[in-house]
C-alpha cells in the first residue's frame, strides 16, 4: 500500500475535526441531524451506501467527529474484507452494547459488530461507566457475552454480578489503567489475528481530551501501548470523541440525549478544547500508522 493510500479519512458531519496530514474530506453536514446519536437500521443502510460510494479503495483512519457518531464504526467495520478474521479493539469509557429499540445508537453498536462472522472477538477497553454494573446489568445485549464474541475491560466497576449469570469470563476488571493495560498487552502475545482499532475519546482522562461524554481514566501512555500491543496489524481504524455542540431539531432526540445526562458544552472553551483534542489526534495517528499494514 503506498503512503497516499493510508491517508486519513475525515467524515465531516459536525465539522470537529482539525486539519490532518494529506486528509480526505468527505462532506457529510447534511446527515447531522438524522445519524448523530442514533438512527434507524434503513437510515443507516442508506449511510453505509453513501459510504461505498465515497470511500477510495484504499485508505487510513476515519475521523468521524462527536462520539455521538461512534456507531458509523459498524459500517466501516462491515465493509472490510471477509476472507481473514480479525479482532475489534474498542477504547471507550462504555460498553457501546447498550439496549436500544430504535434501531441502532452510539451506545449499542457493538452487538450489531460482534454478529459480523468476520470478527472473531470484540475487546472493549477502559470502562469505568456504571453502565456495566449491577444497576445497569439488564440494559446490556447479553448475547455476545454469553457467546463469548465480547469483552469487558473495565477500570474500578463493580461487576460481580455476572458471575452469577455465567459471564465471568466476559469481565475483566482492574483496580488501574496501569493494570489493564499490562493484562491485555500481555493477553496480545497470545494472539496471531489482526485487529481494527477503535478509539472513543471519552476513554481518557479529562485533562487529555475533554468530549461532550461522562469521562474515563486513560492517559496518553496507556493508549499508545495498547495499540503498540496490536503487533499483528490493522486492517482498518477509527476515532472519534470530538468535542462538539448541537440542538437537535427532533424532540426525541433531544429527549434521548437528556435521559442519557450528556454534559453541556461550555462555548467559551470550546477552541481550546478543540486544540487540545487536535494534538491528540496527531499522537494516535502517528502510533496508528506504525501498526497500519
Amino acid at each position: 500500500m503506498n503512503d497516499r493510500a493510508k491517508r486519513p479519512v475525515v467524515l465531516d458531519i459536525d465539522q470537529s475535526v482539525g486539519a490532518l496530514p494529506d486528509r480526505l474530506v468527505l462532506p457529510l453536514e447534511h446527515w447531522q441531524e438524522t445519524i448523530r446519536f442514533g438512527c434507524s437500521l434503513a437510515t443507516m443502510r442508506r449511510f453505509g451506501a453513501v459510504l461505498d460510494e465515497l470511500l477510495p479503495a484504499e485508505y487510513g483512519t476515519v475521523f468521524m467527529g462527536s462520539g455521538d457518531f461512534h456507531h458509523l464504526s459498524w459500517p466501516l467495520i462491515a465493509r472490510l474484507p471477509t476472507h481473514r478474521p480479525f479482532q475489534v479493539v474498542v477504547l471507550d469509557n462504555h460498553p457501546d452494547n447498550m439496549r436500544f429499540p430504535f434501531g441502532v445508537h452510539c451506545g449499542s453498536w457493538v452487538r450489531k459488530v460482534a454478529l459480523l462472522h468476520q470478527v472473531s472477538h470484540v475487546h472493549v477497553l477502559g470502562i469505568t461507566s456504571a453502565d456495566i454494573g449491577r444497576g445497569h446489568a439488564w440494559e446490556n445485549y447479553l448475547a455476545p457475552l454469553h457467546r463469548r464474541k465480547l469483552t469487558y475491560w473495565s477500570i474500578g466497576v463493580d461487576t460481580d454480578w455476572a458471575r452469577r449469570f455465567g459471564l465471568g469470563q466476559a469481565f475483566r476488571n482492574f483496580d488501574s489503567p496501569a493494570a489493564l493495560v499490562d493484562a491485555f498487552v500481555g493477553f496480545q502475545r497470545t494472539q496471531a489475528t489482526p485487529s481494527y482499532l477503535s478509539i472513543d475519546k471519552d476513554a481518557f482522562a479529562p485533562e487529555v481530551a475533554h468530549t461532550n461524554w461522562d469521562q474515563g481514566r486513560l492517559l496518553v501512555p496507556h493508549a499508545l501501548a495498547l495499540i503498540d500491543s496490536l503487533r499483528t496489524g490493522l486492517v482498518g481504524s477509527d476515532i472519534n470523541g470530538e468535542v462538539s455542540h448541537y440542538r437537535y431539531r427532533s424532540w426525541w432526540k433531544r429527549r434521548l440525549s437528556a435521559m442519557d445526562e450528556q454534559p453541556e458544552i461550555d462555548p467559551a472553551m470550546l477552541a481550546d478544547w478543540q486544540a487540545q483534542q487536535h494534538a491528540l489526534n496527531l499522537q494516535l495517528l502517528e502510533a496508528i500508522a506504525a501498526r497500519s499494514g
